[in-house]
């Protein structure tokens, strides 16, 4: 058969220069290991990492089989897609974090959904190669693969993406899967910690210096280093220090300053350490008796100790979590980003993605869980859990002006300052130019006091999507819009809750 494999790493159709140059850096693992795993049954297989610019459409002419990649931001794009590769005849999977999160909606779209996926999974869709229609048929198997295809099995894959990415190109790789931190909104906290073969890991990077010079490795493990030392070991066994360049996500716990050490001299460049909260989540920081104030001057010190051997440091938050109350979460973290100047902070809003965790079993049964549309669920444009101890309004109020204290003129400028005028410094000053964030959370803001179906919306009361989000979803999608199926714009938030009730009747 002829297989497309589709990586959505954007969401729809874009003329954004950033995310065209920058986007194919973050291309998936998985879609490349399925499309080895499609070609080492004999099949034909074409891969596309999706940009926002490539005709992805067009690939439907001479395609059987096409295995889609989506986050749930990107859910429409990948519905649009299987109904155009449908209408010319192809059945179709959904892989990816969608398809794990919300597959009783990604059953409506495509005709097999992907929980988690090894080569036999793969074996099965393609050997069985049937429309599964009104509804896909669910599939998956009960741990990740002990395994996954080398770097020199996906080099035509990695190579591909490479060539239309801009100066700055990361090389995916991975050293181990799930987590073992149990985070209660995170999907890789309900995944045992498993790491891969280290051997294979050194393989991978002697490999990737016949290939590139002077490369940067961009880590995908949820948490990077959890097993340092051999981490370490491999890395240096398979090429001289400063020979390749390294970014990962790291917890603070592991971040100690003997390990900062041996980092710097391995070639880590980037580190994104989560801090999630200033009242929780404790055990990732290595202040699991801090809280408030004293956390953040402990954090502070630690971050601004990682900055001396690591130039690019992005610390990570969630905002709106339970623990959260009144304006003191949001003013300790604008005194955090006083402190540590030349970080970049990035802010994720409390989203559950439906099955991802068991948390969102909880919310649901308090109510709190809206019908927020699929393409506003990046953390950042729509949120769908109720908070807590904040009206609507007055929390996104607070969320525009911590995030304009960070990405704003001036925050932005003591960024610079701190960084340098180097790849670090213009990067970091390019993100914050071009981010409308801040602009974006004011007017929610605005909406949710003056606009009531709107708020409504957001309380949970409705489930008719607004108009601002109907006309952001068209203008988003360009031409992919009309062959959006109509009814995927709405999903049953409660599904997960639904489906458990199911179970036990």
């Amino acid at each position: 058969m002829r297989v497309t494999v589709i990586d959505l790493v954007e969401r729809g159709p874009t003329r954004d220069l950033f995310k065209r140059k920058m986007s194919s850096s973050f291309a998936s693992l998985m879609p490349q290991s399925v499309a080895v795993w499609c070609e080492e049954l004999g099949h034909d297989v074409r891969y596309i990492c999706y940009t926002g610019g490539e005709d992805v459409a067009a690939a439907a002419a001479d395609t059987d089989f096409l295995i889609v990649s989506a986050y749930t931001m990107s859910a429409f794009s990948a519905y649009a897609l299987s109904r155009i590769y449908r209408a010319r005849g192809a059945i179709t999977a959904l892989g990816g974090p969608h398809a794990r999160c919300y597959p009783e909606d990604a059953a409506r779209h495509f005709d097999y959904v992907l929980g988690l996926t090894g080569p036999a999974e793969i074996e099965e869709i393609l050997s069985e190669r049937a429309p599964h229609r009104p509804i896909g048929r669910p599939l998956g198997a009960l741990v990740q693969p002990r395994t996954l295809p080398s770097l020199r099995q996906r080099w035509k894959f990695v190579e591909a993406n490479l060539a239309k990415a801009g100066p700055i190109k990361f090389v995916p790789m991975i050293g181990s899967l799930g987590c073992p931190y149990t985070c209660s909104f995170c999907i890789d906290a309900a995944v045992p910690y498993q790491p891969l073969a280290f051997d294979q890991l050194t393989d991978d990077l002697r490999f990737l210096t016949t290939r590139m010079k002077h490369p940067i490795v961009g880590w995908h493990d949820p948490n990077f280093g959890v097993r340092f030392k051999d981490y370490m070991d491999a890395i240096e066994a398979a090429a001289p220090a400063g020979t390749i360049r390294h970014v990962a996500e790291m917890s603070l716990s592991l971040l100690t300053d003997e390990n900062l050490v041996r980092l710097k001299r391995n070639g880590f460049v980037g580190m994104l350490p989560g801090i999630e909260s200033w009242y929780d989540y404790g055990n990732k920081a290595r202040s699991t008796r801090a809280s408030g104030a004293d956390k953040v001057a402990q954090v502070a010190d630690h971050v601004n100790r990682i900055l001396d051997h690591i130039p690019f440091t992005q610390t990570n938050f969630i905002l709106g979590l339970d623990c959260d109350e009144g304006d003191e979460p949001f003013e300790l973290t604008k005194s955090f980003i006083d402190l540590t100047p030349g970080a970049y902070h990035a802010f994720s809003l409390f989203t559950c993605y439906g099955r991802a965790s068991p948390l969102n079993l909880e919310l649901q049964r308090a109510g709190r869980v809206n019908a927020m549309a699929f393409h506003f669920l990046d953390s950042n444009h729509g949120m769908n859990i109720r908070p807590l101890n904040y009206a609507w309004p007055d929390f996104y109020d607070r969320v525009a002006d911590v995030t304009r204290h960070t990405l704003g003129a001036r925050g932005s400028w003591r960024r610079f300052a701190a960084n340098g005028p180097g790849t670090v410094g213009l990067f970091n000053l390019f993100r914050s130019a071009t981010t409308g964030r801040p602009k974006y959370q004011a007017g929610m803001a605005r909406l949710l006091r003056e606009d009531s179906k709107m708020r409504a919306y957001f309380e949970g009361e409705a489930r008719a999507l607004p108009d601002f989000f109907r006309a952001r979803i068209r203008k988003d999608l360009g031409s992919w819009w009309d062959a959006l199926p109509a009814e995927a714009l709405e999903h049953d938030p409660l599904a997960y809750l639904n489906g458990e009730l199911a179970a036990v009747a």
